[in-house]
């Protein structure tokens, strides 16, 4: 597999994508991290920072672009780490809400994968995503998010199925419940923290690193053999019930 060094994260200065970035660095790879504000992305440690918004086309591309300019070409490597979330029934949900998960999460998605398969030219290379674990279980309360990740797990399997003879593998990651920023106002009170912990079946609330370590996974080598993918990566609930004692 010809590829290069370079690796693109997006979302970097979130709690999965800023620990991805950390990862790919430590096994020698060159990382771009993007993010909508540099004076927030500015700390994450990368090779290259780029401040563009990858829910639209314009901005898809200028990340790319940001890329070749500052590291000399194409990411072989991408993590898509860009999402936001919403808890609410669908009835209590207004249209603009509904939306805008739709635009952070799924049209983001689309348009960093339209714009990675792009700057590639034909060459070679690997993407991962983040789903979650609510697009392959209903949890109460969460109709729009899971509809939104639900689109990214479909549009991995099929962008995986026109894009595998050129070489390229997508594949996404499904996470549950996560320490990071954007959970922390849901595990800031020791009840919350330790009803979400029961619901896993390993028990606990996993750690940004976590996920990104089997992102990091997923693009090495040794996940060669692996595209259109979602690795369910939630302590077993989505697949386990424990034994209630």
């Amino acid at each position: 597999m010809n590829t290069n060094d370079i690796a693109l994260v997006t979302g970097a200065r979130g709690g999965i994508g800023r620990a991805l970035v950390a990862r790919l660095r430590s096994r020698g790879l060159r990382v771009a991290a993007v993010g909508r504000d540099m004076a927030t992305l500015i700390d994450v440690p990368a090779d290259a920072h780029i401040a563009a918004d990858t829910t639209t086309p314009d901005g898809a591309s200028a990340a790319f672009d940001g890329c070749r300019e500052q590291l000399g070409g194409a990411p072989s490597w991408l993590a898509h780490a860009v999402g936001s979330t919403l808890i609410a029934p669908l009835h209590r949900t207004r249209a603009e809400q509904a939306r805008e998960v739709l635009r952070i999460n799924l049209e983001s998605s689309l348009w960093t994968l339209q714009a990675w398969i792009t700057s590639l030219d034909g060459k070679p290379g690997a993407a991962v995503f983040v789903s979650s674990v609510v697009a392959r279980i209903g949890v109460a309360n969460h109709e729009a998010i899971a509809a939104a990740k639900g689109g990214v797990e479909a549009l991995v399997r099929a962008a995986a199925a026109t894009y595998a003879a050129q070489g390229l593998r997508i594949n996404a990651v499904a996470p549950g419940m996560t320490e990071t920023p954007m959970t922390q106002s849901m595990l800031k009170l020791p009840a919350m923290r330790e009803g979400a912990a029961k619901q896993y079946p390993l028990g606990g609330v996993q750690t940004a690193d976590e996920v990104a370590a089997a992102m990091d996974w997923l693009l090495s080598p040794e996940a060669a053999r692996l595209t259109g993918q979602v690795l369910a990566v939630d302590g077993g609930f989505t697949t386990v019930r424990p034994l209630v004692r």
